[in-house]
């Protein structure tokens, strides 16, 4: 069936909508084969093929040749199938195109909602495409609401998305109508019309993310960021290696005068960050961890098992341990180690504070400096 105005109306309801054309002709083609085949007692039957170059639709029916018919909606008899296909035998399959007076008069009968049914999977189809290059990725959302348990819900696109109070920055506050940015951490169900995102504020993948949009280095490729461990809203901890000699990767990212870190910093409230050199060699990679803390020596106790002690002055153990155990534990969790630190004062029968990346929270002294 040749249709120019056909295909003109659907490539200007293609422009209106935003929605690619090919995405709207595989729509229109499920439509019309799923109002075809009620014709056939809902068999899998009917085939539609749209070919844009030469402005033709064709809707046929494929059965099959048998001996006795058993079904007409899916079978035929060699007898009719000769008209179709001469010389046909038992078990050939034909196909029959069916006429433009069938056609129109099933598009006749169930147009608008051909039409209807071939837009919604285009759009589908659009809002699959759209939320598959969206995974793990930042995206500006608008909150539309604010849950009783503090959940937000927000818009992405067209479709609405719960961002969890977990996966809040504590303290933030976020009310209706606020413009905030999420990390985009998993997109389940393209296989269905509607998508699921699952979508964050505190997942470290936000901080990398913010990192590769905001130095230059990092998106030529140049820097990379090997690693991040994230308390959300209190303390990030960054590990950036280089793959040039000349090219520091802790400088590229903090920015002259730490401008680039800044505007980070501000993105996320006010969350401190601090930027370390990545290394392959254990003891050097742990050691810049710690930072801001001065390190004295590291030793590894047991390589397989990813455990080490750390010596650090006296008057700077607190540092190293941080408030509450963050600056040791977050060591610990960007360099996947376990943690023993010491005084270079303690005696050998004083124990070593002990951190490591699984555990919440850690040993730490009374009075802890806050960095």
């Amino acid at each position: 069936m040749v249709n120019p105005e056909f295909f003109e109306a659907l490539r200007l309801l293609a422009k209106e909508k935003g929605i690619a054309l090919d995405a709207l002709y595989d729509g229109i083609q499920r439509a019309i084969v799923t109002a075809v085949r009620g014709d056939y007692n809902n068999k899998d039957v009917v085939f539609c093929e749209i070919l844009p170059v030469t402005k033709e639709m064709k809707v046929y029916v494929r059965k099959t040749v048998v001996s006795e018919l058993a079904d007409p909606d899916t079978d035929m008899l060699p007898e009719e199938a000769e008209h179709h296909k001469p010389g046909a035998q038992v078990g050939d399959i034909i196909e029959m195109e069916l006429d433009t007076k069938e056609v129109s008069r099933i598009a006749a009968e169930k147009g608008k909602h051909v039409l209807r049914q071939g837009l919604r999977e285009a759009e589908h189809g659009k809002l699959r495409e759209e939320f598959q290059s969206r995974e793990q990725e930042i995206v500006t959302v608008k909150v539309q609401r604010v849950e009783p348990n503090g959940d937000a819900v927000v818009e992405i696109g067209k479709v609405e998305e719960t961002l969890p109070l977990a996966e809040q920055v504590p303290g933030e506050v976020i009310t209706a109508g606020d413009l905030i940015k999420v990390y985009v951490a998993d997109i389940k169900g393209l296989d269905r019309k509607y998508p699921r995102a699952t979508i964050s504020r505190a997942h470290p993948g936000l901080v990398k993310r913010l990192f590769e949009l905001e130095v230059p280095e990092i998106k030529e490729g140049l820097v990379e960021v090997k690693a991040v461990a994230r308390e959300a809203g209190s303390r990030s901890k960054v590990a950036v290696a280089s793959s040039e000699p000349d090219v520091d990767p802790v400088g590229a990212c903090i920015g002259a005068r730490g401008s680039r870190v800044e505007r980070i910093v501000d993105i996320l409230g006010g969350e401190k960050i601090d930027v370390v050199k990545y290394s392959d060699d254990p003891a050097e990679f742990v050691a810049a961890a710690l930072a801001p803390a001065e390190v004295i020596s590291v030793t590894v106790i047991d390589g397989d098992e990813h455990t080490c002690r750390i010596t650090v002055p006296d008057s700077k153990l607190s540092l190293a341990i941080g408030n509450k155990g963050q600056n040791a534990r977050l060591a610990a969790r960007l360099t996947t180690w376990k943690i023993d630190i010491k005084s270079d004062l303690a005696q050998p029968a004083e124990p070593a504070i002990a951190l490591e990346a699984a555990l919440p929270e850690a040993a730490q002294p009374e009075e802890a400096e806050d960095e």
